[in-house]
């Protein structure tokens, strides 16, 4: 399993493409969950928590599934908590979902990259 992780449109996914070579993306903002099981990358799962959480699904426990069956997945996602704290209750909530499921994403990565600019730090485990 490998997280990549930064900003909103500092290359993330063009990254996991020349640096791993993913051909097949799902989008969190659109796929289902069944192809989530089954792909090879996840794009935007910050995106795909906000849709668990509007399904009445605990993302925190999608996520611990994912990571028992789908191990080999790379999962792309925002990094959502730095910033001014929203006045929204569901907006807080969202992102501290954010958070505990990238943590869990994270713990069971072989391999977790943050990108700026399009250059990405291993944070856990090396270059392949």
């Amino acid at each position: 399993m490998k997280l990549i992780t930064g900003g909103a449109y500092s290359g993330k996914t063009a990254f996991a493409v020349s640096e791993f070579g993913i051909s097949d993306i799902k989008d969190g903002a659109e796929c289902s969950i069944s192809e989530i099981f089954n792909a090879e990358c996840i794009r935007n799962y910050h995106i795909f928590v906000r849709r668990l959480i509007e399904a009445n699904t605990d993302p925190v426990e999608f996520t611990l599934k994912l990571c028992s069956d789908n191990n080999n997945i790379t999962v792309i996602m925002n990094e959502i908590g730095c910033g001014i704290v929203p006045i929204e209750k569901s907006e807080r909530l969202w992102r501290e979902k954010c958070g505990k499921c990238g943590c869990i994403i994270a713990k069971n990565s072989d391999i977790v990259v943050r990108v700026i600019c399009g250059i990405g730090t291993y944070i856990k485990g090396t270059r392949i």
